[in-house]
């Protein structure tokens, strides 16, 4: 059976305001932590959103690209505040997604960010579809 997923849109941004977006997310649907290199230095905690319902409102220029190991997934950082806000995942195993900073959300509660579901994944050990050992730092 297929879960129905209920789509709010939410509005978020980077520290400074430079960079603004909206997406259409569903919060009670599982998130994301990765103990990759990246997403553990940046603490980043991924909600994932389809390509069709991501929209860059302003700070397209405000925006610097990071690319590293395949080179495939887009790392995007606000170049005045450094803060990521969201980045562009082409390879994955759902396709291209884009992975809005949970953090960035503007308008969510401290009681609803800590009813919010995460699946851990091993990205360090590239073992996407299973838990690390250790996640409590993440």
């Amino acid at each position: 059976m297929r879960v129905k997923t209920l789509l709010k849109t939410y509005k978020g941004s980077c520290h400074c305001g430079a960079v603004k977006f909206e997406a259409d997310l569903d919060l009670a649907q599982n998130t994301y932590r990765c103990n990759c290199s990246i997403c553990r230095r940046t603490r980043f905690w991924v909600a994932v959103a389809q390509p069709d319902a991501f929209r860059l409102i302003t700070g397209n220029t405000d925006l610097t690209e990071y690319l590293f190991n395949t080179r495939k997934n887009q790392h995007f950082f606000c170049k005045r505040c450094g803060v990521r806000a969201f980045g562009v995942g082409n390879e994955t195993p759902i396709g291209q997604m884009y992975g809005i900073n949970i953090g960035c959300l503007e308008g969510v509660t401290e009681a609803e960010l800590s009813t919010i579901p995460i699946t851990y994944v091993d990205g360090l050990n590239d073992r996407w579809q299973e838990s690390p050992d250790f996640i409590a730092h993440l």
